[in-house]
């Protein structure tokens, strides 16, 4: 049986650009609705047309700010992609919101449209971390946006940003505790990275922004995870904790290697052993649209050890890791062609991966040290 079809929407617009974001997001002063309607829908057929007999089973809408979208743009995609392929009976419908109140009034209209799942940027309720984070709007704000959302949607998810400069262990435990209190079934928690070509990397070069240091970030780490069990949303993924079968269906897709495609500009896909990216640009993917019918810049073909490597990469960032047995089956290859057995053996002695039959994962212990355990048992060629 074909496995279902999960289905990113990329739209990119956003009110104000936050220090921290290297998404691909833009300002304008109008948005031509009719035309960015149209355009996403031609390329969502375009997508269709060679992806013939899958299902979707998941639909994200992401950005940028999306819940900018006119809500009748957002019944129109869904709507398509229903007629286009057919939607899973379970079908996740994601879209990110911010928590601004002229966003959260739309709620009840997106969940009209099909919507039953959203996720907000909430990134922190302190009003002095909101203004350092760049983001616009007050920690009241987020409150009213969560509960809200609670009230118009079967689930609800937000993300909180932690370790960040200056910010201590009781201080991040008290901002836990309060958004935990919440009872929302989902919560993503990132710590702070600093991204090349941001603002905020401009600072760190300056020794203006100075991040917490190894120890103490493992410490926040640590509470994080003790806390999450506690409240019953235990980490499935290195920074998304859920409540047992509220995880996030689409990045699931992602992470288990499935194939998705991406609509939209500067949307990504990975279909039919194809990485495709779209246009990034908003002018240059409305006039790509235009020409072509599509918002393709790049269709590559992605070689079986590639798409091994992805494989990997991506899943080992699960607390449930890798079926190895699928991987040889995705990618064509026999496993010691992108395993090290001798590095895994080497790592589950030392307590940071474990192994039971083709089921490969990185334990509590490891996921720390994560890059240096992919360095040391992805084989890469």
């Amino acid at each position: 049986m074909t496995e279902p079809l999960a289905l990113y929407v990329h739209w990119p617009f956003c009110v104000s650009k936050c220090p921290y974001c290297d998404f691909n997001s833009h300002v304008r002063e109008s948005v031509d609705q009719a035309v960015w309607r149209d355009a996403l829908l031609a390329d969502l057929r375009h997508e269709a047309t060679l992806l013939p007999g899958r299902r979707v089973s998941s639909i994200f809408f992401g950005g940028g700010t999306p819940s900018l979208m006119p809500p009748a743009t957002v019944a129109a995609v869904i709507g398509e992609a229903a007629a286009l392929w057919g939607l899973t009976d379970d079908c996740e419908i994601t879209l990110e919101a911010n928590p601004n109140s002229v966003e959260v009034a739309a709620f009840a209209d997106l969940a009209a449209a099909g919507v039953n799942r959203v996720s907000i940027g909430v990134q922190s309720f302190d009003p002095q971390v909101l203004e350092f984070l760049g983001r616009a709007h007050s920690g009241d704000e987020a409150r009213r946006a969560i509960t809200a959302a609670q009230a118009h949607f079967r689930r609800a998810s937000f993300d909180l940003i932690y370790a960040r400069p200056g910010q201590g262990l009781a201080d991040w435990e008290r901002e836990l505790a309060d958004a935990l209190g919440f009872g929302t079934g989902h919560l993503s928690l990132y710590q702070l990275t600093i991204e090349p070509g941001t603002r905020f990397a401009t600072l760190a070069a300056k020794g203006e922004l100075v991040p917490p240091d190894g120890d103490a970030a493992a410490d926040l780490f640590d509470a994080t995870q003790a806390m999450t069990r506690a409240a019953g949303l235990p980490r499935y993924e290195v920074s998304n904790h859920a409540r047992p079968g509220e995880e996030s269906r689409h990045n699931l897709t992602y992470w288990r290697y499935g194939d998705y495609a991406g609509v939209g500009p500067g949307a990504h896909g990975r279909r039919l052993a194809q990485a495709t990216e779209r246009h990034k640009k908003p002018e240059n993917f409305i006039a790509a649209v235009e020409r072509n019918g599509h918002g393709l810049k790049v269709e590559t073909d992605l070689p079986p050890h590639e798409r091994a490597t992805e494989a990997m990469l991506m899943g080992l960032r699960l607390t449930e890791g890798i079926d190895l047995a699928r991987i040889e089956v995705r990618s064509g290859l026999a496993r010691d062609a992108f395993v090290d057995a001798d590095a895994v053996a080497r790592l589950a002695g030392q307590g940071l991966m474990q192994q039971t039959g083709d089921r490969l994962g990185v334990t509590d212990d490891g996921i720390l040290l994560l890059d240096s355990i992919l360095s040391e048992v992805v084989r890469t060629g």
